[in-house]
């Protein structure tokens, strides 16, 4: 198959769906790989980088549409280029399926295949593919970058000889995937930051990154969290606490970042007037959920604007193009992860298999038929078990238990001793008595060191280290005892090699046991 990425129309946007190396992986696939020209300038990816990748660039949109078989973009495409798609050809990219009815119906009627990127379902199989996850690790990062350009101090507090700078006050609404990007940004450049979610189980992520969970005591059933990975919708009394809390920190804070945006709804308001009227003077909000109406309705799309109190609220959506390079990477692996599902048997055919939970969720438009929305995956999370918990024993059954142990250790071990008595005895009745003196004390050597080895807890390794020390003593003491046994020189060599083998290790033993202990010691 055919496979080519156009130069995105929509102004601002300087990613691209296909890289040079993206591009590399699609041929090992069996695919020939098409580019208009300067489709990747924006993202510093020249027209020469495409033909050393083996990549065929085009001069136009129209080249390009009329001659491959899927067509790859970012953005959601618009009339004209929809226009462009024939009978059987096949878009990847961006769709908003939910917003765009009457895109569904033209590529419908066009009997065009669509697979929207953002309706890659979260399950494990498919996080190669999650191009919103992909998209939201940047722009979580990215937020904190241009809260940093915007605010008129250090993230990190100091104390210099021109006086005291105090640390920034970071408030994370959201954690999910672009949520802990912004963590780990502003947790890495020295802020002090907190984190909000409505899903209990984040507050484990959110700690182990260095944050503050701010933890909301409400009295309710209610899971936070919905299917496929995202918050669900909260009650109105959950929500009225929510915002005392962020009411609370509104006058603490000197930046929000908000990220509460679920694909296919309207982004709820956390972040009201009264608190941004609260917020120090600047005070800066980046509200990543400005493209759906924004976390905070003060909010404008596309803008940056000052309140009156002098707090900056940043609506920039092309977060994940202002870093062109990185996303253009990541997204063209989430595509090349797509057209590999595409492609089972990587003979460069598309194989557009509906039973696939995947590539079902994916697709929007299939052989003349919307079919959006897709139906519940089938693979269905495992119900946790329920775990019945063993009642304590009391110190006289745990005694009882010991005992009964013990009793029993001591049985077996008389059997061992009886049957190893009673074989020693056969093989003394033929064996001569030189024969029988060495190996007794072959027998007990055995005996010995199981005993010793198998009685060694799970420890450091220093109480290990001594025993096998013990171990390569008794070692030396028998064979110094066969140094001169019967004048025979075999016998005095192999004693003499076990002597110098087991000091060896004795002196080794010992110096890593000093050195383990040193560790321990300050300095």
């Amino acid at each position: 198959m055919r496979i080519g990425s156009p130069k995105e129309v929509m102004p601002g946007e300087a990613r691209v769906a296909m890289t040079p190396d993206s591009a590399l992986q699609l041929q090992k696939l069996g695919h020939e790989c098409f580019i208009e020209t300067s489709a990747g300038t924006a993202a510093r990816f020249s027209d020469q980088d495409y033909r050393d990748a083996g990549v065929t660039v085009l001069d136009n949109a129209a080249q390009l549409f009329e001659r491959v078989d899927v067509v790859t973009k970012v953005r959601p495409p618009i009339e004209s280029e929809l226009d462009r798609l024939s009978p059987g050809q096949t878009l990847i990219g961006f769709f908003d399926p939910a917003g765009n009815e009457a895109l569904l119906e033209k590529a419908k009627a066009l009997k065009a295949n669509v697979i929207a990127m953002e309706m890659v379902p979260r399950i494990s199989r498919a996080q190669k593919m999650d191009a919103l996850s992909s998209m939201a690790n940047i722009a979580g990062y990215r937020a904190v970058i241009e809260a940093g350009n915007n605010f008129g101090r250090f993230f990190t507090g100091q104390i210099t000889a021109a006086g005291k700078v105090p640390p920034a006050k970071v408030l994370v609404v959201g954690a999910g995937v672009a949520g802990l990007a912004a963590i780990g940004t502003a947790q890495s450049l020295g802020a002090i930051v907190r984190a909000f979610d409505v899903r209990p189980e984040v507050a484990e992520q959110i700690e182990s990154m260095g944050a503050e969970f701010l933890f909301l005591d409400f009295d309710d059933s209610q899971d936070g969290a919905a299917t496929g990975g995202y918050a669900a919708p909260s009650s109105p009394e959950f929500r009225e606490k929510q915002l005392a809390l962020f009411l609370g920190q509104a006058s603490e804070v000197d930046i929000v970042i908000t990220t509460a945006l679920i694909p296919n709804r309207e982004a709820p308001e956390l972040w009201t007037k009264e608190m941004v009227e609260k917020m120090k003077p600047g005070s800066v909000i980046v509200d990543l959920a400005a493209e759906k109406g924004g976390n905070c309705k003060l909010t404008v799309a596309d803008e940056k604007i000052v309140t009156e109190n002098g707090v900056t609220l940043i609506g920039y959506t092309d977060f994940p193009s202002r870093m062109a390079a990185q996303a253009s990477t990541l997204y063209s692996t989430n595509i090349r992860h797509m057209v590999a599902d595409l492609t089972p048997e990587k003979d460069g055919q598309i194989h557009h298999n509906m039973d696939d939970d995947v590539i079902r969720s994916s697709t929007v438009t299939f052989n003349g038929e919307i079919t959006f929305p897709p139906p519940p995956p089938k693979i269905q999370a495992i119900a946790s078990k329920k775990v019945e918990k063993v009642p304590e024993k009391t110190p006289e059954e745990k005694a009882a238990d010991e005992t009964e142990a013990f009793a029993k250790a001591g049985r077996q071990q008389t059997k061992l001793l009886v049957i190893g008595a009673v074989l020693t005895a056969l093989i003394g009745s033929v064996a001569p008595a030189d024969f029988m003196q060495h190996f007794i004390v072959f027998v007990l050597a055995i005996f010995i060191g199981f005993q010793v080895i198998w009685g060694v807890a799970h420890s450091l390794h220093t109480p290990l280290m001594a025993i096998t020390n013990a171990i390569s003593g008794i070692i030396v003491l028998g064979a110094l005892l066969q140094l001169d046994a019967d004048g025979s020189t075999v016998v005095t060599v192999l004693a003499g090699i076990a002597v110098l083998i087991a000091t060896v290790n004795i002196v080794g033993g010992f110096m890593v046991t000093r050195r383990m202990l040193q560790m321990f010691k300050k300095s």
